[in-house]
């Protein structure tokens, strides 16, 4: 038994030591720095947006000890997810896993660089909230998130990325940002310098549907158009007051949450009313 816990014991202080080449210090906040993940070679950091408290002076502590300067490039308080530019090149990019690639079980290590040097803490994976139409993946782990953990990665045994661990989003409980959401945040950070949603330009309010309408729909509410912006989407595609939002694109719409959940930026510009 002894011989095994050695042996696993020395493969995660291998992947600490390996994928912290990956990991960067964030200063841009007045107390404890926090941590940031290499995103691209050319100096492109992802961290959390609850860290970045400044938008100037933010300094980046390389893993090599050098600290560069950092712009902000975006942020999206919905994901807690910051994009920072620097003038660094030939950054160690590191492997992320798909979200597909992990499950409830797993053993996972939180590292931070809130210091000079890597810190590290091990976790299990205990349950997973998922949206593909939301583009929203997070991880819940049992971690221990300690100060200045926030930006940094959850790492799995393989040493892959999972994604960026967050104190932001859930009080109380340890959440990972995983691969496919902070893909999608950070290209449109990178793209936009914001994230871009829908917009329809209605007030609404949950409605009781007849039951005949409800049986045959398989829903019971949907959502009742109380208001209409002028010069609008909606106004210009042809919704009234008193109309009721059953569908958007074949997603059923039961509440105003729903409602603002459909919206994506992928479906700017795009016909999507049922």
């Amino acid at each position: 038994m002894s011989d095994i816990l050695k042996t696993l014991s020395d493969a995660m202080a291998e992947t600490a030591e390996r994928t912290g080449q990956s990991i960067v210090q964030v200063n841009a906040r007045r107390r404890l720095p926090a941590t940031g993940i290499i995103w691209s070679a050319d100096g492109v950091i992802v961290t959390s947006h609850h860290v970045v408290e400044t938008e100037d002076r933010i300094q980046i502590g390389l893993p090599g000890g050098q600290v560069v300067e950092g712009t902000l490039v975006g942020r999206d308080p919905s994901t807690d997810v910051a994009v920072i530019r620097t003038n660094a090149n030939g950054l160690t990019v590191p492997a992320w896993a798909e979200a597909s690639e992990v499950r409830v079980g797993h053993l996972a290590l939180a590292l931070g660089r809130p210091g000079d040097s890597v810190q590290a803490t091990l976790g299990v994976v205990s349950a997973f909230s998922h949206s593909a139409d939301e583009h929203k993946y997070f991880a819940q782990t049992d971690v221990v998130m300690y100060p200045g953990f926030s930006g940094g990665p959850l790492v799995s045994v393989t040493g892959e990325f999972i994604g960026i661990n967050t104190s932001g989003l859930m009080r109380g409980a340890s959440l990972t940002i995983q691969t496919p959401t902070l893909r999608h945040v950070a290209d449109s950070l990178l793209k936009h310098g914001r994230m871009r949603r829908g917009y329809l330009g209605v007030g609404v309010q949950p409605a009781k549907l007849p039951p005949a309408l409800a049986e045959q729909l398989g829903q019971k509410t949907g959502v009742l158009v109380m208001s209409v912006e002028p010069d609008s989407p909606a106004e210009r595609g042809g919704l009234f007051m008193g109309d009721t939002i059953l569908a958007v694109d074949g997603q059923r719409i039961e509440s105003g949450e729903d409602l603002v959940s459909s919206l994506s930026g992928g479906r700017i510009g795009q016909t999507v009313m049922d």
